[in-house]
């Protein structure tokens, strides 16, 4: 896997780390540009509907739903997230193409480098505690849980859009996202605007990454992988990647 990344991943992010740069800098910039106006907002507990929401779902816990919030939020979390996604990775590139799978790994790595420089550019606090079921460490804005599991879900979507089972997959990503979206702000350790951040961010990193790497992996825009797999890339990329194996 190492010797594969190296011999066929790397070379085409050396030749087209411009657009993916251009993508990353397109959902980030924006809102860096602006971080200072939210800033006060932010560090005065944000805005009145987000404490009102937090403050709805704090009335309406129970113990079997604190406890489903909880186990979603080790599921989507920083231990089992990437592991899940290792693991469908390896069976997109068994059962469909290495493309899919090198399509899937950069949409949970690229939501995750844009959530620690968001986080790092606005530092927004968390909820108050006493609204809160967990005790997290780290800043709040954006949801990093409802970023990292967004890329996944939407990545999913794309990649088997195509086929028989892209309203599937893309219905069961979508909501899987919205769930560990809200079970954030059922837990109290989000606030509702870093949630629904969090899902743009994602939303507008995974599409613009799809739409910039299917022009050389041309695999990923066809409904079926093609009988010969090594040949997955346009015309002008094929010295770059010649087989995918």
């Amino acid at each position: 896997m190492t010797a594969h990344f190296r011999s066929v991943f790397v070379p085409l992010l050396r030749l087209h780390w411009r657009l993916v740069l251009l993508v990353l800098l397109g959902v980030l910039l924006p809102l860096v540009l602006v971080a200072h106006f939210t800033d006060e907002i932010f560090r005065e507990g944000g805005y009145s509907w987000d404490r009102a929401i937090l403050a709805w779902y704090a009335a309406h816990r129970t113990p079997a739903l604190t406890q489903l919030a909880r186990n979603l939020a080790i599921i989507g979390g920083v231990v089992c997230l990437p592991v899940i996604t290792l693991v469908i990775a390896g069976l997109l590139a068994r059962y469909r193409s290495h493309a899919h799978a090198w399509f899937l790994v950069l949409a949970l790595a690229g939501a995750t480098l844009i959530n620690v420089l968001a986080k790092v550019a606005f530092q927004r606090p968390r909820p108050d505690q006493l609204l809160s079921v967990l005790a997290e460490p780290g800043f709040s804005f954006p949801s990093g849980h409802t970023m990292a599991n967004t890329a996944v879900g939407i990545a999913l979507g794309l990649v088997f859009w195509k086929g028989r089972w892209g309203w599937p997959a893309t219905i069961l990503g979508w909501s899987w996202a919205i769930l560990i979206g809200a079970s954030r702000n059922y837990l109290g350790v989000h606030y509702p605007t870093d949630v629904m951040v969090g899902f743009l961010f994602s939303l507008a990193w995974v599409v613009g990454l799809y739409l910039v790497i299917r022009r050389r992996w041309t695999v990923l825009a066809t409904s079926v992988p093609p009988a010969n797999p090594a040949h997955t890339t346009s015309a002008e990329g094929d010295h770059v990647v010649s087989q995918l194996r």
